[in-house]
């Protein structure tokens, strides 16, 4: 889907252009990740889109999902990762090579956010050497993180 479809479908909100250090693969999660937030949001409810690809190379995609309680609220990303586990037999483990999460700044455009802890915690408990696609805060760039990096220090479960 070209851009201009995109600023489209999601009311004319500036799309993330691809950073030189992504390959096609993440582009296209980055693109598949705007393209449903473009879709569904609703602010409050609908606010943060996920894309991650498995080892098979498949594409999952979750949307946050507010509830009026905060505490039942759940992360794109543990929705993306659920729907990527629920899509393969109980034996086959989830591996998870790279995610991409967005979320609409108020400025009118599409920004890739870093996972929150709890969702940083769930995906390298999962693929500890996944991909994980950032915004920096000092540079404002989109930068590759491993997974297990976004938490120095993690205690590691034997699962």
């Amino acid at each position: 889907m070209s851009a201009a479809h995109l600023d489209t479908a999601s009311a004319g909100v500036t799309p993330v252009a691809v950073p030189a250090a992504m390959d096609d693969d993440a582009a296209e999660l980055l693109r598949v990740a705007q393209e449903l937030l473009g879709r569904v949001r609703r602010d409050g409810r609908h606010e943060v889109a996920t894309a991650l690809r498995t080892a098979d190379g498949a594409v999952h995609t979750g949307v946050h999902v507010e509830g009026s309680c905060r505490r039942s609220s759940i992360c794109a990303e543990g929705v993306a990762l659920g729907t990527a586990r629920g899509a393969y037999p109980g034996e086959r483990p989830l591996e998870v090579t790279s995610v991409v999460s967005v979320q609409i700044k108020p400025a009118g455009r599409f920004r890739v956010i870093a996972p929150c802890g709890v969702c940083r915690e769930l995906i390298s408990d999962y693929s500890p050497d996944a991909t994980v696609w950032i915004t920096t805060v000092e540079e404002n760039e989109v930068v590759p993180v491993r997974a297990l990096d976004l938490l120095p220090d993690k205690s590691r479960r034997a699962w």
